[in-house]
């Protein structure tokens, strides 16, 4: 499947505004700030209205809707001098001093309302299980081999962590990242290069999705444009482009 069918395909699930048409995603138009003031509050570090994860929990940082150049200085003494600003899909602007070190253009996906995660058949020997603290290490090692995204040492803390192991060994894992209120992103989808083409990224991304809905949630994830795989594999398991977002990140003054 070519990214234009699939670009072409979601964007007729789209809104005339290049959105999905879905009047309970408003807290998914700032999903960081949106779960920083609530379900993540105990994780969040702030200063002012600039907030931000923990630095061992998430590189994720926020500022208001229209911030002024009182609230960029916060989050620049927040982060510290040449600090990481990982501004997520935030579209404010930093004024001039902070530099910029990325920028990637992506989807957010939403799972419809009502949708059913439907059933994976499971790969013979290989189990999903429940990642803790005691996993972290070969969490951190997977993720480092497989850059599914970014992951630190209590990233896990942000939800719940599912993965599959053969002979012993992670070869992959799912978990859950962001929490606005009524939604869960799905984030760190990954498998091992030697485990690859099992469907164990489906059957995590399934069971994750079985247990945000039956908690009265809905999923959301975010993919990159240029990862035209692991949008294929979410527009099978059912999920729907909501918006494009851009991720960028910046180096504070």
């Amino acid at each position: 499947m070519t990214r234009r069918r699939l670009v072409t395909g979601a964007h007729a699930r789209m809104g005339r505004h290049g959105t999905m048409a879905d009047r309970d995603t408003v807290a998914l138009d700032d999903p960081v700030g949106e779960s920083l003031r609530g379900h993540h509050a105990h994780l969040a570090r702030r200063l002012g209205r600039a907030a931000g994860y923990l630095p061992e929990v998430a590189s994720f940082s926020t500022v208001s809707a229209d911030p002024g150049p009182a609230e960029w200085n916060d989050l620049a003494r927040l982060l510290g001098r040449g600090g990481f600003a990982d501004m997520f899909s935030c579209p404010a602007t930093p004024p001039a001093g902070w530099e910029p070190l990325f920028t990637l253009d992506g989807f957010q996906m939403i799972w419809p309302a009502g949708a059913h995660p439907g059933r994976a058949e499971a790969e013979a020997g290989a189990r999903i299980v429940e990642l803790g603290a005691g996993d972290v290490p070969e969490m951190l090692d997977l993720t480092a081999r497989t850059r599914p995204g970014p992951f630190w040492p209590r990233t896990h803390e942000l939800g719940t962590y599912l993965g599959v192991r053969e002979n012993g060994a992670l070869v992959a894992m799912a978990g859950e990242r962001l929490r606005p209120p009524g939604w869960t992103e799905i984030s760190a989808v990954c498998a091992a290069p030697e485990a690859r083409g099992r469907g164990h990224a489906s059957r995590l991304v399934r069971a994750l999705v079985t247990r945000i809905t039956a908690r009265g949630e809905r999923p959301f994830l975010h993919v990159a444009e240029a990862n035209v795989d692991a949008m294929a594999l979410y527009e099978r398991l059912g999920f729907v482009v909501r918006r494009r977002v851009t991720f960028r990140g910046f180096r504070t003054p």
